[in-house]
């Protein structure tokens, strides 16, 4: 999936991924999307609901090698 923007927030515990992707999005325009990796298992529970939260669109997740991925399409 084509990203605009990546956010490495690998080895960062809650909430700080959280924090990052807040930071992230801020900078991007509606419709553009954001790459996340992170290592957190809790970062999906939370990025799901972050993102439903703020009216943006989880496009996808995945793991690979112990890292979450995760695709926000900003509202």
């Amino acid at each position: 999936m084509e990203a605009n923007k990546i956010l490495d927030a690998k080895g960062l515990a809650c909430p700080m991924p959280i924090v990052r992707t807040k930071k992230a999005i801020n900078e991007l325009e509606s419709g553009q999307v954001l790459e996340i990796h992170a290592t957190d298992k809790g970062a999906k529970n939370d990025l799901t609901a972050w993102a439903k939260s703020g009216g943006h669109e989880l496009v996808n997740h995945e793991v690979e090698n112990d890292v979450l991925k995760f695709w926000i399409k900003k509202g």
